[in-house]
């Protein structure tokens, strides 16, 4: 039996590369589209004909269209943080997720599943979540069946959340938290998105579905900072810092090859990013999450 292709963009990053993995464990060909095929190549090898590294540029339709044809299955996990030049956050999460749609379409392609993020709203002031609601609009609007899977705040072994809230606990003599540390977040773990990805393109519906996947609990940020210091055994003085000082600080560190903070991560710890109750999750889909705590203590084995 000749397993399906499914094609992942975007797989490279935090999330793609685990969903190319737990996608490929289901039995699934994987074409591992990025615009850095050498580095999917160091990622994950090429030993195995059903891990294909390619090149895939959502910037260019034949690039898209090259990658998709023949595929069963697409997944767009491919994110922008910071803007640089031609490299917008309109370009990217809307009109390259478009493209994506648009050319999934065109070629007959039976399931399309994008990824977006709790919280995306197209009227939203900042562009970062602006151009998140945008692209799930120009996604269903170019390929009506899409799948759109939008998770909380990730967090893993190898994360930019929890090591840089371990890295400050450890090293500040007092933790500055966003305003009033009272924004709600539900964390998820990555590898439980990656499997809710894998386990969607294996469904055999094909319904427009939204779903939604956040951690087993909901945290005010102030909350959250004292349990990754609780579970390290660190002291937690936490100093509330104004929003307009976050991000003044974001604005410069956003000129540095890779900034530590950026101004679209403190647009998102403004508003509340948890799982609403009416589109389906993790446990509709027979995952249970991993809680937070778990990870934390992984983290603090290895160092």
């Amino acid at each position: 039996m000749v397993a399906p292709i499914i094609t992942v963009f975007g797989a490279t990053g935090f999330l793609g590369q685990r969903i190319v993995r737990r996608v490929y464990e289901h039995g699934c060909a994987v074409r591992i589209a990025s615009r850095h095929p050498t580095q999917a190549r160091a990622l994950f090898g090429t030993n195995d004909p059903r891990l294909r590294p390619i090149d895939g540029d959502i910037r260019s339709g034949q690039s898209v269209a090259d990658a998709i044809a023949g595929a069963r299955g697409v997944v767009n996990s491919v994110s922008l943080y910071v803007e640089h030049g031609k490299e917008t956050f309109h370009a990217v999460h809307v009109e390259g997720a478009q493209r994506v749609a648009v050319e999934a379409r065109r070629l007959g392609v039976e399931q399309l599943v994008h990824i977006s993020g709790i919280g995306a709203d197209a009227q939203s002031r900042s562009p970062y979540i602006r151009s998140r609601g945008q692209g799930e609009l120009a996604v269903r609007t170019a390929y009506p069946r899409a799948i759109l899977v939008r998770p909380a705040v990730m967090f893993g072994p190898d994360d930019a959340f929890l090591t840089v809230i371990l890295k400050l606990l450890q090293r500040l003599p007092a933790y500055p938290i966003f305003g009033s540390g009272t924004t709600k977040l539900q964390p998820a773990h990555v590898d439980d998105v990656a499997e809710a990805v894998a386990r969607i393109v294996q469904r055999a519906e094909r319904d427009p579905i939204t779903i939604e996947c956040g951690g087993p609990q909901v945290y005010t940020y102030r909350d959250l900072v004292r349990s990754v210091a609780h579970e390290a055994g660190l002291k937690s003085r936490l100093i509330p810092v104004p929003f307009g000082a976050w991000y003044a600080l974001a604005r410069v560190a956003e000129l540095l090859p890779s900034p530590a903070i950026t101004r679209n991560q403190i647009a998102l710890i403004q508003i509340d990013t948890v799982t609403s109750p009416e589109p389906p999750g993790f446990r509709d889909l027979g995952i249970v999450p991993q809680p937070l705590e778990e990870t934390i203590k992984s983290i603090l084995q290895k160092r």
